[in-house]
């Protein structure tokens, strides 16, 4: 048999190789006709995995080409025998690389922390080309430093001390995003004045790319046996990290979704906290209608309103607004209001409570943190209200045809300075008198054009619908500051408390 038939029986064994390899499932076993076809297929059991499959082609063509070579010219055979022997081996190669990558897709396929992926990806990577160690870098693309890392996964062969991806090859990786060899790492001239650690001799690092965007680095060090990185390794190494970044990737965002699917559901328990600290519903107290509502910008939020009961005929209502939105507000909140409930009960009027309140959060909060509020106490029988402003905007009492009046009386927000004395001041209700307590979510509530809603608009607003009740008033208010905002969203807490004396 002369080169030339080898070659086309070689030929003919590559073509029923790369069909094998891509598409076997295409062809039943019964189809088989060819003789040759028939004497590799005809012993293959049924059950099999492609890779076991191309590997058994590759014996039984190693077979039956040497068989037929025999008792033909020598120097052709042995040139004939070369040239199969080369391309046998690359064959060979080949499979070795797509064993490597179904038995990496197999064992990736049962992990399921974005940990346990790379740590996956790292021992197969060190089987493949014989290292010591390796390491997989994810880059946070949050951070003002490129190179600061936000998932480092390690998997070791070897006893030295875990590597880690020096600052200098993340930056050199970050700007050039291609994969790089290095033997004897001290000496490189691409990274003069670079510490090293002693024990690597080499490694290879190649990038991890997910639409054209780098989002890590693979590391392998130190080859066994002293030998080198080759340019095989790297291409092996290299052809991983492309079929495994986005599969990091994913597991990545899949568990940061999780993350933020537990935040949400702390987030709502939160709120349903909050919601729980607020009154369910407004006091029954005869010849008064009261109602309040409060509505978070986020799921929780830093306003609060309360109804405490002191006694038979009287009643301490607050509201307030803490600084800052979210979940440190709220808790501030929570804080806030435990320390009014103990206070208006130890306290006579309302100056003391906000006297006591103010040391109380000055001292559990830092200089950042403060809150304004309205505290008063009504006594249902006098029809008097005892009142002190703490910073808060002005609530509105409507009296009649005069314009409102602004209770205004008391001092500075709570907890920005120690040791304050607040004013108080006690006015009387007249029979259909209204009062509006409100947070600033109302009236600085803005607009597409970044126009205010303002104290004048919510004057009007409460003037044109005076004798609504409480509860549909603060529901006209709301309405109107929505419409006013339009698709701009809500910005700060709404709260607001109506009290309006009936008879």
């Amino acid at each position: 048999m002369d080169c030339k038939i080898i070659q086309h029986r070689f030929g003919r064994i590559l073509i029923l190789v790369k069909i094998a390899a891509s598409s076997f499932h295409k062809f039943p076993y019964a189809a088989i006709k060819s003789p040759i076809h028939v004497s590799i297929f005809s012993t293959y059991p049924k059950k099999f995995d492609i890779i076991t499959f191309v590997v058994y082609i590759l014996n039984k063509c190693s077979v039956s080409t040497g068989a037929q070579c025999k008792g033909h010219n020598m120097n052709s055979e042995n040139i004939a025998d070369n040239s199969l022997q080369a391309e046998n081996i690359k064959l060979r190669r080949a499979v070795e690389e797509l064993s490597i990558l179904n038995e990496l897709a197999r064992a990736i396929g049962a992990s399921h922390s974005a940990e346990e992926v790379m740590r996956t990806i790292v021992a197969r990577s060190l089987k493949a080309v014989n290292a010591e160690q390796g390491v997989i870098t994810l880059i946070d693309k949050e951070s003002q430093q490129p190179g600061k890392t936000l998932i480092r996964s390690v998997a070791s062969s070897s006893e030295h001390q875990p590597f880690h991806a020096n600052q200098s090859l993340m930056g050199w990786m970050l700007i050039n995003k291609k994969p790089i060899i290095i033997d004897h790492p001290q000496h490189d001239t691409r990274f003069k004045g670079v510490t090293w650690d002693e024990s690597i001799c080499s490694l290879v690092c190649v990038p991890l790319m997910v639409k054209s965007q780098m989002v890590g680095v693979m590391t392998l060090y130190n080859k066994k046996q002293l030998e080198t990185f080759t340019d095989e390794d790297q291409r092996l190494l290299s052809i991983i990290a492309g079929q495994s970044a986005q599969v990091i990737e994913n597991a990545r965002l899949y568990e940061e979704e999780k993350a933020l699917i537990g935040m949400k559901e702390e987030l709502r328990l939160a709120y349903d906290i909050q919601m729980n600290l607020l009154p369910k519903a407004p006091p029954t107290i005869p010849g008064y209608d009261i109602a309040g509502m409060s509505i978070p910008a986020k799921n929780v939020g830093g306003d609060y309103f309360d109804f405490i009961l002191r006694g038979r005929d009287e009643l301490a209502i607050c509201l307030a607004d803490i600084t800052g939105k979210g979940m440190p507000a709220a808790l501030l909140m929570a804080n806030l209001q435990a320390t009014i409930r103990a206070q208006s009960v130890a306290s006579a009027s309302a100056a003391p409570c906000l006297d006591h309140s103010n040391n109380l959060l000055y001292e559990s909060t830092d200089s950042e943190k403060f809150a304004t509020i309205f505290y008063g106490l009504l006594n249902c029988q006098t029809h008097q209200l005892n009142y002190s402003n703490g910073g808060h905007n002005d609530p509105l009492l409507f009296s009649g045809k005069n314009a409102p009046q602004r209770l205004r009386t008391g001092g500075i927000m709570l907890g920005a300075l120690p040791n304050m004395s607040y004013m108080e001041e006690t006015i009387s209700l007249q029979p259909d008198d209204l009062l509006v307590l409100y947070s600033d979510g109302i009236t600085e509530a803005e607009n597409d054009r970044d126009e205010e809603f303002g104290e004048s608009k919510l004057i009007e607003l409460i003037a044109n619908h005076h004798q609504a009740s409480a509860k549909e008033l603060i529901e006209r208010i709301i309405v109107a500051v929505r419409d006013f905002a339009g698709q701009k969203p809500q910005s700060d807490d709404i709260t607001l408390v109506v009290i309006r004396r009936v008879s």
